[in-house]
């Protein structure tokens, strides 16, 4: 069975990211003192007195109209629909207002357990303040400060103690990758494509989605684990103290995926800054698999996909190992061929070669192009072994190291993917 799900809900502003980072003992969620940050949802794995269970932090509920405010009440409406257990919470210094009320009227209808945190109450006199809370008629609310963690404590108490039988056992067995490109290059709405559903927040106003976003599902029998990042932008762009905090996340969500799809746009060809994304991706050492989105507009017909694949090859030299894949997010056109990429790079990623048949490869390799000579002394390679995967690692004994030229070693490199088909460098 799966982890039990908790949801952090709440009107904008009081303190949701900070309680949420708080108890998961990490900055994922990006805080700031304004409305309206947190705009997706953030799911993270989280862990009391042995528990574990995942926790959701979700944008401020608001009655505001308009397209961004309407879609994060959407999604916060999600989030509470897959939680098994729901922490509202309040604010002590803004006191209960209308907006709580009509928050708490709508979590009565979820039948599900509620638990009223007040947040703020970072002193003893805050901490008596709370009692206009019992009017939400949400049982007694629980005093908290996410800034200086005191009665962090009893709100996990009381959250573990709604799980009941809850299984408390899950391998995380998933193959996990994420989604990087600059921003309005489509990549949510790729991630609802392959999902099948409206997991991520879709608009066309740049930068829209903020936070990285973990979603688990499984295809054909295979785990997976999508990570949705926010659109990366060159460092001398980033002005935004909230845009900064995204670059960071979307850097770190690379590192800790296996996977990464570099997603190009169609229709406006290869900038600049997708040389920089994909660095970030080929510098972390994962593989890697060029996604060219929106194939079904109109301008895309200026150019045919062998010319296009053509320019990408000449642009990124340096991901000459990558797969290429043309798809449609808005129409679903190729877009089931990402995921049989994605399992095919990670068998690749996974793979172990013997050590017997890595020393004939190198044999005939040596035998193709002599190794070279330096200052009168020439490079002899004794033996090869493979000593990791994710990505595939390989260790070369030599006479000299100093010897083994950077254009020698790609030479054994290449030789490597093409008798092995690897999809990611090797060392």
């Amino acid at each position: 069975m799966s982890l039990p799900i908790v949801a952090l809900v709440g009107r904008p502003n009081v303190g949701k990211s900070t309680i949420f980072n708080r108890i998961i003992n990490s900055r994922v969620a990006i805080v700031e003192d304004k409305a309206g940050v947190t705009r997706d949802r953030i799911y993270a794995r989280a862990e009391w007195m042995g528990h574990e269970f995942i926790l959701i932090d979700t944008g401020g509920i608001t009655l505001d109209s308009g397209e961004i405010e309407e879609q994060i009440k959407a999604q916060a409406e999600i989030a509470i629909d897959e939680a098994d257990v729901i922490v509202m919470l309040g604010d002590v210094t803004q006191h209960m207002t209308n907006m709580d009320e009509t928050i708490a009227k709508m979590l009565y209808r979820t039948k599900k357990p509620i638990i009223l945190a007040v947040n703020k109450a970072d002193n003893p006199e805050q901490r008596t303040d709370i009692y206009d809370f019992y009017s939400l008629g949400l049982g007694d609310p629980i005093p908290v400060s996410g800034s200086h963690g005191t009665g962090m404590g009893d709100l996990l108490d009381a959250i573990v103690g709604e799980f009941g039988d809850k299984a408390n056992q899950h391998e995380d067995d998933s193959i996990r990758f994420s989604v990087i490109g600059r921003p309005n290059v489509g990549k949510s709405s790729l991630v609802n494509a392959i999902l099948g559903e409206q997991r991520v927040i879709v608009s066309n106003i740049e930068g829209t989605t903020r936070d990285a976003i973990d979603t688990t599902f499984t295809n054909d029998g295979q785990k997976y684990t999508i990570v949705d990042t926010a659109g990366i932008r060159r460092r001398g762009k980033v002005y935004e103290k909230t845009e900064k905090y995204s670059v960071l996340r979307a850097i770190s969500a690379i590192e800790e995926s296996d996977i990464t799809l570099l997603v190009l746009d169609a229709s406006t060809g290869i900038r600049e800054q997708d040389k920089h994304v994909a660095g970030y991706a080929h510098d972390a050492g994962r593989g890697v698999i060029i996604v060219v989105n929106k194939w079904d507009l109109p301008k895309k017909y200026s150019t045919s996909m062998k010319d296009f694949e053509d320019t990408i090859r000449q642009e990124f030299q340096y991901l000459d190992y990558a797969p290429i894949v043309f798809v449609s997010a808005k129409t679903g056109q190729r877009v089931p061929d990402i995921l049989k990429l994605v399992k095919e790079v990670h068998d690749n990623q996974t793979r172990r070669i013997k050590s017997s048949v890595l020393n004939d490869l190198l044999l005939e390799a040596t035998r193709i192009t002599p190794t070279p000579l330096v200052n009168g002394k020439r490079l002899r390679i004794y033996y090869m072994t493979q000593v990791a995967v994710t990505p595939p690692t390989f260790v070369v004994f030599v006479n000299d190291p100093e010897l083994l030229h950077f254009s020698y070693q790609r030479f054994l490199i290449n030789q490597l993917r093409q008798n092995f088909d690897f999809g990611r460098n090797t060392d």
